[in-house]
């Protein structure tokens, strides 16, 4: 491969598992999650953003090194394994296209003045489309790296026109005054859960980008997919506090389209019905590519009509939101269970790293082994915590 064509494969990987990571409940939450912190909302974001690097790096390099997709990985450590997280992985990743898809159409809509509906059916069609032709690898990672520039500087200006507190942001974020387990279990669940922490590795994997020789390539590859997600929800972050601090009151039914249009007006209204169909539409093609690519190892013929199975993959996801609307529920849902596949998920790559029938004499770095575990284990806690917490209230009401 190319020197070229090898940057051109890293950004683009970098860019499928960021912009994947941003969608619209990324916008939601973040948002909704400013409201109630402010500024000690920062430290939710660091808190992820570390997180994130130590589950990136492992299970990046262990999918380079072993040469197979993360299912054969794990029914490699155990057979069956690869089989039941492709099933949580599928059935989250088609929970959240049909909220990506929704989003797209909500995009549409504000800028067209479309219905959602019909704004979800063009959006559809927009992805389709990519998927079509044969070179839909190399269409997707330009369209991804496109839409995730074009929304950082949307993004940017409309921080730049909220004016947020940036010193108070940036010295809450490591003494905050609140401190909220849900809020980092729903961000990492949301930036690194489910099949959004495989896009990349996936997509290196498929390029031909594999082997010990591509792991200095790996390795940038991972940091500049979580540089880019880290970057839009600091933005996005700031952008809400600004607004937030000024005392302006954010309307609950759509808190990121409040956010915009309170810091920079009707204009900054058109600006998020821009960033909402860019998040939406680089997601409901991310989510469609990798749940997708867990399943091709299930029979032949998945590989042989893969670009027709995502395609099928994005027409159930529309169909379901044009059939029962909005599942704010769904996503909601689909957020917290992939908060409790990723230390399922980030453990069984941990032991795989160890196995020679999947790595073979490859040895990983033991501080990212510990950073690894150390992950599993607070991932595991926060999420029974939480799980916990919430079936008390349940019981209670």
């Amino acid at each position: 491969m190319k020197p070229a064509s090898n940057w051109s494969v890293l950004l683009g990987a970098a860019f499928l598992m960021a912009t994947s990571a941003v969608g619209p409940g990324f916008l939601t939450q973040t948002t909704v999650f400013t409201q109630s912190l402010g500024a000690s909302f920062g430290f939710v974001i660091l808190a992820s953003i570390i997180i994130d690097i130590g589950v990136q790096l492992n299970i990046w390099r262990v999918i380079a090194v072993a040469e197979k997709r993360a299912q054969d990985i794990a029914n490699a450590v155990l057979p069956g394994l690869g089989t039941f997280i492709s099933l949580l992985i599928v059935v989250g990743g088609l929970a959240f296209n049909i909220g990506n898809v929704a989003g797209a159409g909500l995009g549409l809509q504000v800028l067209l003045g479309i219905s959602a509906e019909w704004g979800a059916i063009l959006s559809a069609g927009l992805a389709i489309g990519i998927f079509l032709g044969k070179e839909a690898g190399k269409v997707m990672d330009l369209f991804a790296q496109i839409l995730g520039i074009l929304m950082i500087l949307l993004i940017l200006y409309v921080v730049l026109t909220a004016h947020p507190p940036v010193e108070e942001a940036f010295v809450k974020s490591f003494a905050p005054d609140k401190f909220d387990l849900t809020a980092i279990i729903t961000l990492v669940g949301g930036t690194v859960g489910g099949y959004i922490t495989f896009a990349g590795g996936h997509r290196l994997l498929d390029a031909g980008l594999k082997g010990t020789a591509a792991l200095s390539q790996v390795k940038i590859s991972a940091i500049s997919g979580i540089t880019v997600a880290s970057l839009i929800r600091i933005l996005l972050f700031l952008a809400s506090l600004g607004v937030v601090t000024q005392g302006l009151l954010i309307d609950a039914t759509n808190p990121p389209a409040s956010v915009f249009a309170l810091a920079a007006g009707n204009f900054g209204y058109k600006l998020f019905g821009v960033v909402m169909f860019a998040a939406a539409i680089t997601s409901v093609i991310g989510s469609a590519y990798t749940s997708v690519s867990f399943i091709k190892s299930f029979h032949p013929v998945v590989p042989r009509h893969e670009n027709k199975v995502i395609i099928g993959f994005i027409v159930v996801s529309t169909f379901i939101f044009i059939s029962i609307g909005k599942p704010v529920t769904l996503l909601i849902l689909a957020g917290a269970l992939n908060g409790f596949i990723l230390p399922i998920t980030l453990s069984t790559i941990l032991m795989a790293a160890y196995r020679k029938n999947v790595v073979g004499t490859y040895r990983q770095p033991i501080w990212l082994t510990i950073f690894g575990i150390l992950i599993v284990i607070v991932m595991a806690g926060m999420s029974l915590y939480v799980f916990w917490s919430q079936w008390q209230n349940l019981l209670q009401d």
